[in-house]
């Protein structure tokens, strides 16, 4: 009957860990979170075991057993809580900490000093503390603590989703501190170890937190370690392809080919120019996209830190100027200022929440028609708003309300990801504003920015 419960622990923790292997793959956020189910598998399934067992010799085998991983479970909680929030400086007193715990393993089996026998309880066999013993619980404490210290100060600076996630780990770790009482049970004081129950509880919130939040998709690392190394050579290609599509035609318009078949033929000469104008084009493109994949991967962590005021007017000018269709949208907006008042926000992600929207206005618009977009600014009793308003194909009733969920495209998926929308929504909220949609098929499509006029 005792042995029910951490029977049931551990087959719970066993298959925890083989479905995030499944669903999530090798990654080192899943590898830390399995040694921790495997850890805990071990030590539960251990108790299952001894809570049956009538000789104490047999007890005591199976205790060490347990002990075996018992000696690396808050050690594997430190490290996948490092991983979760991206505590890479801390890696060392991880490796320090399993190197702690591998030395008291070795005591553990050479010798009685961390577990010295066993007490006989109403429930059965356990664990009686060694001499060493409170090494562990020491280690346990610093480790734990450290793990909540660190969680709770990313919790502190980020925004938006990545908040909800870290909340619930604090709240795991902090429910995970009262299985600690199970240690009393080690020192003679006789009742059912029922801390297992916390562990169950703290571990089960953080592994649900993880999967349903995406903690383990590490994605968002690789993204944002691509991005940077992109960065640089796509600002540097956009800088050259921005001088050659400058001076380029100048240099042409003075160019005398000489009257021999070496001479460059004029068509060729003429081709060049639109050739650069290309270049720029795509340079420019190349970049908004490694700007935005860079935005993606780490928009979840701004802060108000992060954060500066400006005047939104200046913001809309400079996102359109750095849009590859920046002559054709010089024509097609029309931008309307009754305010240009400020906002406090994150200045490179307004532009990219402002350029994406207007992405998504001149897809909608038709180049050989007399189709608009235009951009008014204004305040209204409570709020600062920027409609941006498009005269092209309107959204279907059935759509509308999907636009801001996650992948959704009604474009082909090579041209658009689906991400854009959710993303400047999301980003909005951090800010502490709102972004909404109203459209009419056929007719127009305006998408509201709002910001709290304190």
């Amino acid at each position: 009957m005792y042995s029910v419960i951490p029977g049931v622990v551990a087959v719970f923790f066993l298959v925890y860990g083989i479905y995030v292997i499944k669903s999530k793959g090798l990654n080192r956020i899943t590898i830390a979170f399995c040694i921790l189910a495997l850890a805990t598998f071990f030590w539960q399934s251990s108790w299952a075991v001894l809570f049956q067992i009538d000789e104490p010799e047999m007890a005591g085998g199976v205790i060490k057993i347990g002990w075996l991983l018992i000696l690396f479970l808050p050690t594997s909680l430190y490290h996948f809580l490092i991983e979760i929030t991206r505590r890479s400086d801390d890696m060392p007193y991880v490796y320090l900490s399993y190197f702690i715990a591998s030395i008291l393993l070795v005591a553990l089996i050479t010798s009685d000093t961390i577990i010295n026998g066993q007490y006989e309880y109403f429930f059965g066999f356990y664990p009686k503390a060694g001499i060493l013993h409170p090494l562990h619980i020491l280690q346990t404490c610093v480790v734990v603590t450290r793990g909540l210290y660190i969680t709770y100060r990313k919790y502190m600076v980020v925004q938006a989703e990545e908040k909800t996630k870290l909340g619930y780990a604090v709240i795991g770790i902090i429910i995970y501190f009262f299985a600690a009482i199970d240690y009393l049970c080690n020192y003679g004081v006789e009742f059912y170890p029922f801390g297992v129950f916390f562990i169950t509880v703290s571990l089960g919130i953080i592994a649900y937190t993880t999967t349903q939040y995406d903690i383990m998709d590490d994605s968002k690392i690789i993204a944002s370690a691509i991005a940077h190394e992109m960065k640089t050579p796509m600002a540097t290609l956009r800088n050259q392809s921005e001088l050659l599509s400058q001076f380029l035609p100048e240099l042409i318009a003075n160019y005398s080919p000489p009257k021999t078949s070496n001479g460059l033929a004029p068509n060729l000469l003429s081709g060049l120019t639109g050739i650069s104008k290309s270049l720029e084009k795509e340079a420019k493109s190349l970049n908004q996209g490694v700007n935005m994949l860079l935005a993606m991967s780490s928009y979840a962590y701004l802060s108000n830190k992060d954060f500066n005021e400006f005047y939104v007017k200046e913001c809309i000018d400079e996102a359109i100027n750095r849009m590859p269709d920046k002559e054709y949208l010089l024509d097609t907006i029309d931008i309307i200022v009754d305010d240009n008042f400020k906002i406090f926000a994150s200045y490179e992600f307004f532009i990219l929440i402002i350029a994406n929207i207007v992405k998504n206005s001149c897809d909608a618009i038709s180049k050989n028609s007399d189709d608009k977009i235009t951009i008014h600014l204004y305040r209204t009793s409570k709020h600062k708003v920027i409609d941006i308003m498009d005269t092209g194909c309107g959204i279907e009733s059935g759509i509308l309300p999907h636009i801001f969920d996650k992948f959704f495209t009604t474009k082909k998926r090579g041209i658009n990801s689906g991400v854009g929308l959710t993303f400047s929504k999301s980003v909005m909220h951090s800010f502490g504003g709102q972004l909404i949609c109203k459209s009419t098929l056929g007719v127009d499509t305006t998408f509201t920015l709002s910001f709290k006029d304190d």
